[in-house]
């Protein structure tokens, strides 16, 4: 059998590598305006932070979805 973790921790550090560049090359380019939104839970209830209404609603949907996936994956085992 292969064993894929040196595998898996490359392509980790290889994207932590391509984030920090990205980083520093879009901090040169002066302001731009960024949207951002953030969706969870805490218990069955979800929430969701965010600074443009339709992103967070769209957060908000995807985290219902993992949520719902999860709970029909627990019920087939």
């Amino acid at each position: 059998m292969i064993n894929l973790v040196p595998v898996g921790m490359a392509l980790i550090l290889l994207g932590f590598v391509i984030v920090f560049i990205g980083a520093l090359l879009s901090g040169q380019q002066g302001s731009t305006n960024t949207k951002v939104a953030v969706g969870g839970f805490i218990g069955p209830i979800p929430f969701g932070f965010g600074n443009d209404k339709k992103l967070m609603y769209s957060a908000i949907g995807l985290s219902v979805f993992v949520f719902v996936m999860w709970v029909l994956m627990n019920k087939i085992r």
